[in-house]
């Protein structure tokens, strides 16, 4: 059967929906507004690819799947074998409304209607070098939030035992939580303590690792131009500045300060019909962490930039909500970040632009 319908497509466009999964993908190939062959196998690119080329013959493929867990290197292997592939967010996928059953060969189809009638937004797919750099960054990010963990857990495991009434108030030093190898405890609790301090020990030693080697990157001829422009922003230090080049990339790829603003997941939420408007909060899209550090950023970078100060300063008395202007203001300094990397000019304290 799917010789013949090869044999249909040879010479024509030929649009494949691929649902991705741990061990299988669902195949919906489509030409000309119909489905042509539908066909499961193993998630194994080999297989994928020779089946592409066994059953379309001379055609035009095109290859679409969800970004997901699997990540882009499906896609970077389809496009080295002159394969157009794309890779599409899964939100912004159209979907029917109202469509109440969901399985991978439904999707599959989706996929390839999708792809087929144009109806799709697609990825930013970053090249090979930058994805691995980027890795540093976040697994740096995953070991900061195990080190926030641990000591944690830690602290609890004082409270739980009444080992905390002596111990020190407020924020502990790393000193602090060394000194408490001293303890007198009995076996029990003494080798529980031990294995979470050392723990927490090989943690930051990892973290010391990780923020070295960012430091490294930012010396590198890819990123040292513009990490220079960064770290010259009072509010932004060197390992904000190398975050926010490795989850960006090149920003010449955004056309628009809208657009930029809303990659951040900065532009409000909007459901209107007819004469009704209405508004709601930021969309959150994008990097959530990235967010975060630009609030951070932002609540240094208005004390000494007057312009974010008033952009604070108006937003807040508009709304009364220190949260909703810190927000505001982070959007601006963002898009101030923007406009430095794409004019490659310094950062000028209270310029407006």
């Amino acid at each position: 059967m799917r010789k013949l319908l090869g044999y249909q497509a040879k010479g024509k466009e030929v649009f494949i929906g691929l649902e991705d999964a741990k061990r299988t993908w669902k195949i919906c190939a489509r030409s000309e507004g119909d489905i042509i062959d539908q066909v499961s196998m193993p998630a194994k690119y080999e297989v994928l690819i020779k089946y592409l080329k066994r059953a379309y013959p001379e055609c035009k493929i095109k290859v679409m799947y969800e970004a997901g867990f699997h990540g882009f290197w499906l896609h970077d292997l389809l496009e080295s074998d002159g394969i157009k592939c794309i890779v599409t967010p899964p939100n912004l996928l159209v979907m029917e409304k109202q469509n109440k059953v969901k399985t991978d060969k439904r999707d599959a189809r989706r996929i390839a209607r999708n792809l087929e009638n144009g109806d799709y937004k697609e990825c930013f797919v970053p090249d090979q070098e930058l994805r691995e750099d980027r890795q540093i960054s976040r697994t740096l990010n995953q070991i900061q939030k195990k080190v926030i963990s641990t000591k944690n857990q830690i602290r609890r495991f004082l409270e739980f035992h009444g080992l905390d009434r002596e111990m020190k108030a407020g924020a502990w030093s790393n000193r602090d939580y060394e000194n408490l190898r001293g303890l007198k405890l009995n076996d029990s609790l003494s080798i529980c303590l031990t294995i979470s301090l050392d723990t927490l020990s090989y943690l930051q030693k990892q973290q010391l690792k990780l923020t070295k080697e960012l430091k490294k990157l930012s010396q590198k001829d890819r990123y040292q131009k513009t990490y220079n422009l960064f770290i010259g922003v009072y509010g932004i230090g060197f390992l904000t500045a190398m975050r926010f080049l490795l989850e960006w990339g090149d920003m010449r790829r955004f056309k628009s300060r809208t657009g930029f603003s809303s990659y951040l997941g900065f532009t409000p939420s909007e459901y209107s019909t007819g004469d009704t408007i209405h508004k709601g909060r930021i969309t959150k899209q994008g990097n959530s962490f990235v967010r975060r550090w630009l609030v951070e950023c932002a609540w240094l970078a208005k004390r000494k930039d007057p312009v974010l100060q008033m952009k604070y300063q108006r937003v807040l008395k508009s709304c009364g909500c220190k949260r909703k202007a810190i927000v505001a203001t982070a959007r601006k300094l963002a898009l101030r970040l923007r406009y430095i990397a794409l004019t490659e000019e310094p950062y000028c304290i209270g310029l407006l632009n």
